[in-house]
């Protein structure tokens, strides 16, 4: 601790306040001067660098006034993250939500305190002279400035009223470093204000540079005091100034000892500084615009402090700092999270309706509806040979199946047949790796589909859901096929037959009994049993063996038709069955995948939707 603190800790200990004595002004009496003093500090002996531990009965919480629009709109941009973190809890790893989670919690944290102070933080490289204009602001020796580096060792803090005690907290300061400035009119302007020594940002102590991170992620806006040595420094652009640069509305920029400078000099450092500001991305809050403010000044004579007094009384007394700072974090989140939810070059992850019928026409091919609809037409058609054949030519087919065991082809079906072993069980094999191969295809195809425009975590989540539910889709389709497109080929069942069956039938038996009274009277004339007519008996028998087989020809001319319609109906059956099927397991739940982050998408969306004011950062 430094000589500062000791110093303190004995005048805590003893119940006693230091006193500022001012220094004689040239041209007067010292003694004088030294009684106006002392009656001075006697009278404004309680106004003087007062502990504020513990101030304000409500420690820091006060009730929230009405939102204005921008806190508004910062509840909504909140609200959205926290769904959005909620959302994507189980498809995203912590680690990557870590950040808005962070975000969140603060936010929280600050929206619960009290929203009529603003805490602000001076941070500065070695030497800026960030404590010299700390005492200046407060009017008092506050913080103890000197050669020795590194002067400030914690934070001390300054604040203008009561009731800041725990956004003091919140900053884990001791109540040992919580003072209260010189109450003048001057102070009187900076009311609602906390201001925060911190000690140097590139401090050769580790426990410093820790202190300056924290206090930073929490404070509602930083004034960064440079000097003309070191405004360029490479720690301050790139560790700080860089990676805050959507924080411009919140930020302050203090060129510190411009007395040093001769001439113009000054004006010439701060535009170089400006255009360093300019290459970190921070936008400079000029001609009205919204943006960070830069200053030059000279703590140690004065000169400029009054201006950065008067901004930050003017900074203080709108009381939308924490909430810009509030917002800019938002922003920030927003932008690490945009590759984790937003895929440029696409509008939307979809399932095309090209894709759905491309996923169906496989499953339908794995399955074999096209087969089993070939399968149905032909069974109709060999139904309707055998309702509207002539018997004759039934007699000889039944015939020929009778005796096929003993031709060379029925011997070659039965040694088939019998020799069902390593051969026959080989092909069902390979057809059912194909079909899986098949269905694999179907669901890669359609997944490839659904994550176009999809960020990578996302992508991998529909095709994870797409295997999980494609685990199981083969040996369902089987059972599909098995209880669908076997039942349509299957002896026992009979295909539906048209209306004019019957009269095809009864046709084919008139033309079958001419062929028989023909014949029996022919036999009759030639027994004498009759009289000798012989034409009339032919023509009769001759009509019947012509007729029967033009209405066998016929009928199977009209049952093509109805043949056709039954195998496409067998097939869209089947092809229905195993495209629901598909749906089911595959399509469904990808759609939910899709549908889900389409609500991250539009929670983000909402998130980042318009930066609040703080569309500084040059992208």
């Amino acid at each position: 601790m430094t000589a500062l603190t000791d110093r303190t800790d004995d005048r805590w200990d003893d119940g006693l306040i230091a006193r500022s004595r001012p220094r004689p002004v040239a041209g007067t009496g010292e003694d004088a001067d030294a009684d106006d003093a002392d009656q001075a500090g006697e009278a404004g002996d309680d106004a003087l660098v007062r502990a504020v531990s513990g101030a304000g009965s409500d420690g820091g919480k006060s009730p929230a006034p009405p939102l204005s629009p921008e806190g508004q709109a910062l509840r909504q941009r909140l609200d959205a993250l926290r769904q959005l973190v909620g959302l994507s809890r189980t498809r995203l790893d912590g680690k990557t939500l870590a950040e808005a989670g962070r975000v969140l919690d603060e936010a929280a944290a600050r929206r619960g305190l009290s929203p009529q102070h603003t805490v602000v933080a001076i941070a500065g490289a070695t030497g800026s002279g960030k404590s010299t204009l700390f005492n200046s602001l407060a009017g008092v020796q506050i913080s103890e400035t000197g050669l020795r580096r590194p002067t400030t060792a914690a934070p001390i803090a300054c604040s203008w009223s009561d009731g800041a005690a725990g956004l003091l907290d919140r900053l884990e300061i001791p109540g040992r470093l919580r003072r209260r400035p010189r109450e003048t009119a001057e102070a009187e302007a900076l009311r609602g204000m906390v201001l925060v020594d911190l000690p140097d940002l590139d401090s050769a102590v580790g426990a410093h540079r820790d202190h300056v991170d924290r206090v930073l992620a929490l404070v509602d806006a930083v004034v960064w005091v440079v000097d003309p040595e070191k405004y360029a420094d490479a720690v301050l652009h790139e560790r700080y100034l860089r990676p805050l640069a959507g924080h411009a509305e919140v930020t302050l920029v203090v060129l510190n000892q411009v007395d040093r400078l001769p001439g113009e000099a000054a004006d010439l450092v701060l535009d170089d500084l400006r255009r360093l500001l300019d290459e970190d991305g921070i936008a400079l809050g000029e001609h009205g615009e919204p943006g960070a403010t830069v200053l030059g000044l000279s703590a140690l004579t004065g000169e400029g402090v009054g201006e950065l007094r008067e901004v930050l009384g003017q900074f203080t007394q709108e009381r939308g700092a924490a909430t810009r700072r509030i917002s800019a974090d938002v922003d920030r989140a927003a932008v690490r999270l945009r590759p984790l939810y937003v895929a440029d070059g696409h509008p939307g992850p979809e399932i095309g309706e090209a894709a759905r019928e491309q996923f169906e026409d496989r499953l339908a091919e794995a399955v074999g509806a096209g087969a089993a609809g070939l399968a149905a037409e032909r069974a109709w058609r060999r139904n309707a040979g055998k309702a509207c054949g002539t018997p004759w030519l039934r007699l000889w087919r039944w015939y020929e199946n009778r005796r096929a065991p003993h031709t060379l082809a029925g011997l070659a079906a039965l040694a088939a047949i019998g020799g069902r072993g390593q051969n026959a069980a080989q092909a069902p094999a390979e057809e059912e790796v194909t079909a899986r191969q098949r269905v694999e295809q179907a669901v890669r195809a359609v997944a490839d589909e659904a994550v176009i425009g999809l960020p990578d975590p996302w992508a991998q989540a529909v095709r994870e859901t797409a295997v999980r539910g494609a685990e199981h889709l083969p040996e369902a389709l089987d059972e599909i096929a098995v209880t669908l497109g076997t039942a349509e080929v299957q002896s026992g069942t009979r295909p539906p037959r048209p209306a004019w069956w019957p009269a095809a039938v009864l046709t084919q038996a008139a033309m079958t009994l001419l062929q028989i009274f023909g014949g029996l009277w022919l036999v009759g004339q030639i027994a004498g049993l009759l009289e000798p007519r012989l034409m009339p008996p032919v023509l009769l028998m001759v009509a019947g063996i012509i007729g029967g087989p033009l209405v066998e020809w016929a009928c199977s001319i009209a049952a093509r038709g109805p043949a056709r319609r039954y195998g496409q109906d067998a097939e869209r059956r089947l092809r229905q069955a195993a495209a629901g099927c598909g749906r089911a397991r595959v399509l469904e739940p990808v759609a939910a995948e899709l549908l889900r982050y389409r609500e991250v998408r539009e929670q983000y969306a909402t998130v980042a939707a318009g930066g609040s004011r703080l569309s500084t950062t040059r992208q």
